[in-house]
């Protein structure tokens, strides 16, 4: 066993190299190796799941993320790799869970909160998404008419991601001139939606008019509306209640590292000012933003007992 040990850490060490060199095929070929000599190490599965994301081949990464989650459960890469796998197929719901686990995760751990931004800002993405898609089926449910020629401008733009892919892998497109095409798509895409919910919105203001919470809104802990923020000496701003939990157990800003104490925190005017208006103005679907969702208290209570 001991000999098989070494020749897993002998072919990750090469599957690594390949990765610096941007070869990820050969990257996963040595990372498949080196799983074939040790399968139970959680690590190999992630570094394996990191090639496959440059290859775009989102079920795969799935597959090799939720193995290292089977074999190490507080996996703070795994579940970060799940969420972009997961996001990339269109599942928002389950990504903001996986990216909300590794954001959790990540800020409990001394060793991995220097990731704390990069995944605060999937978990935030992935949140939008969710509620694109809530709005999405309001809107679908105020009328059929908007909810078919919406359904047509998705299921073309989905045609046409297809055909990318379709081009990439019989080698007729480049994978940089793909995820420029993509964007570009996708761009169009909702640029289209959005024009035609204005014109919808302009004959139905009261029900049509889109509806989104701004980023600068949200606590970037609990990834919630925010009621009375607090802004820190680097110029952060929380929910005054949850980052003065997080402060119980670390005197350090959760996103920076750097020394936070509660003494520090000065109240957001401006940003509090704001948030009340967006409530009084938008008091009457929010909510509805977080429902099915786990509460602020309860995932506080998560958080403390990791």
């Amino acid at each position: 066993m001991a000999g098989n040990d070494y020749a897993a850490e002998q072919l990750k060490e090469k599957g690594n190299a390949h990765f610096k060199k941007q070869e990820w095929a050969e990257a996963e070929a040595c990372y498949s190796q080196a799983i074939t000599k040790n399968s139970k190490n959680p690590l190999l599965y992630t570094n394996r799941a990191n090639a496959r994301m440059k290859l775009e081949r989102w079920q795969d990464v799935i597959d090799d993320c939720l193995r290292s989650i089977e074999l190490l459960q507080e996996n703070m890469k795994a579940y970060f790799y799940l969420a972009q796998a997961q996001l990339a197929i269109h599942h928002p719901n389950e990504a903001y869970t996986s990216a909300l686990r590794a954001y959790e995760l990540c800020v409990t751990s001394e060793k991995q909160t220097s990731n704390a931004f990069l995944i605060s800002t999937l978990v935030l993405k992935c949140k939008k998404l969710k509620w694109e898609n809530r709005e999405k089926d309001r809107i679908a449910r105020r009328g059929d008419l908007i909810a078919e020629v919406e359904g047509k401008l998705d299921v073309d733009c989905k045609h046409q991601l297809s055909d990318i892919d379709g081009s990439v892998e019989d080698g007729t497109m480049g994978k940089i001139e793909a995820e420029d095409e993509r964007k570009r798509i996708t761009e169009t895409y909702r640029k289209k939606v959005d024009d035609l919910r204005t014109a919808f919105a302009i004959s139905d203001p009261e029900h049509m008019m889109k509806r989104e919470v701004p980023d600068y809104l949200v606590d970037p802990i609990t990834f919630e509306l925010m009621h009375d923020p607090v802004v820190t000496k680097n110029g952060s701003s929380y929910e005054r209640a949850t980052i003065i939990e997080h402060l119980k157990r670390s005197e350090t800003d959760p996103l920076t590292r750097e020394i936070l104490r509660v003494q520090d925190l000065r109240p957001n005017l401006a940003l509090k000012q704001a948030c009340s208006e967006f409530i009084e103005t938008n008091s009457g679907w929010i909510y509805d933003c977080n429902e099915g969702e786990e509460s602020p208290d309860t995932r506080w209570a998560h958080l403390s007992s990791t």
